[in-house]
């Protein structure tokens, strides 16, 4: 959907970490985003068209991550890339041109390729301290303010984002925040 306007926040799922996407889908603002990781759940599909109503409903944007075939299968507006996969965006672009496509990246080259491919927005992680069991080293602020300056892309900050650290992401420059579990409470 790259004639709607990019979401100022993002849920991540994560089976793992957030039990019931649905009740936080429920209860986020209009005009959020959600990006709905499957990780290979054999529900998936009833799943993603569950948060496919619930989005409908609440006036929500819902991505798919990493999958172009769920997407498909639960009517997704666009999907969310892991940056090792940033290079298959023009295949799903010619394939998908009204598609919304987001791209992890984790230090510039990611955010560099993502540019690059034809994203339409990059979500750069940790910037702070995270339970994600695959956050590396936080990049802080100023790293992300860097990878900011660095790219004409719209930037996400991911990873440690919370009510206790929003505040430090203002005057960063980034066009939105995603998380995971700050949105569970």
């Amino acid at each position: 959907m790259r004639d709607r306007v990019l979401p100022n926040l993002l849920f991540f799922t994560d089976p793992a970490r957030v039990a019931s996407p649905e009740a936080i889908a429920e209860r986020l603002p209009r005009g959020a985003g959600i990006v709905f990781r499957a990780f290979s759940a054999e529900n998936a599909v009833e799943q993603g068209r569950r948060l496919r109503a619930i989005a409908d409903a609440r006036g929500l944007i819902l991505l798919a991550g990493a999958h172009p075939g769920l997407a498909e299968g639960i009517g997704a507006d666009g999907l969310h890339m892991p940056e090792r996969l940033a290079g298959e965006i023009p295949k799903l672009r010619a394939e998908h041109a009204r598609y919304l496509i987001t791209v992890a990246a984790h230090d510039l080259k990611a955010v560099q390729a993502a540019e690059r491919a034809g994203a339409d927005a990059v979500i750069v992680s940790p910037v702070f301290p995270s339970n994600s069991p695959s956050a590396g080293q936080p990049l802080g602020v100023d790293g992300l303010k860097a990878l900011v300056s660095a790219t004409t892309l719209p930037v996400y900050a991911l990873g440690g984002v919370r009510a206790d650290t929003v505040a430090q992401l203002a005057g960063s420059g980034v066009a939105g925040i995603a998380a995971v579990e700050a949105l569970a409470g």
